[in-house]
C-alpha cells in the first residue's frame, strides 16, 4: 500500500528582525536598481528570460524570504521516501499569454503600489509592502511561489 502526503513549507531562512533589518538597510535601495535592471531586460527579446528570471526572485532580492518547496512524503512497503522538488507551475503557454496581455504592466503597478505604500506611510505600511513584493512574481507572471 502506498499513501502519499504533500505541504509547501520555506525553506529554513532568516528571521524577521534579520529580514527588516536588511530590507531597511539593503533591500529597498538594492531591490529597485534590481528591478529597474530586469524591467529594463524586459524590454528586450533577448533579455526577456534573465529580466523574468529576476523578477521571480525580487522577494529574495528585496527581503530575504526563503525559497519554498514542495515535499512530498510517500510510504512505499513501510518506509516513508521524502522528496523535496519545486513548486509545479501552471503551464508556460498560459503564463506567457498572462504576461503579455496583463503581467507586464500590472506588475508595474502593483510595485509602484508597494513603494508607494512605504514612502508615504514612512514604513508604517512595511508588513503590506512586504506582502506585495513577494507577489510579484504571480502578478507579472502566474508563478507560484
Amino acid at each position: 500500500m502506498t499513501q502519499t502526503t504533500s505541504k509547501i513549507q520555506n525553506t529554513g531562512g532568516p528571521g524577521c528582525l534579520i529580514r527588516g533589518l536588511y530590507f531597511v538597510f539593503i533591500g529597498w535601495w538594492f531591490g529597485l536598481l534590481w528591478v529597474l535592471a530586469a524591467w529594463f531586460l524586459n524590454l528586450t527579446i533577448i533579455g526577456l528570460p534573465l529580466g523574468l528570471a529576476m523578477i521571480n526572485s525580487i522577494p529574495q532580492v528585496m527581503t530575504m524570504r526563503p525559497v519554498r518547496v514542495q515535499t512530498t512524503v510517500t510510504v512505499k512497503d513501510g518506509s516513508p521516501v521524502i522528496r523535496q522538488t519545486a513548486i509545479s507551475q501552471r503551464p508556460f503557454l498560459l503564463r506567457a499569454i498572462y504576461f503579455l496581455l496583463v503581467g507586464f504592466w500590472l506588475s508595474f503597478v502593483w510595485m509602484l503600489l508597494a513603494w508607494i505604500f512605504l514612502v508615504f506611510t514612512f514604513g508604517l505600511a512595511m508588513p503590506l509592502s512586504f506582502w506585495m513584493f513577494d507577489r510579484v512574481p504571480a502578478i507579472t507572471t502566474l508563478a507560484r511561489s
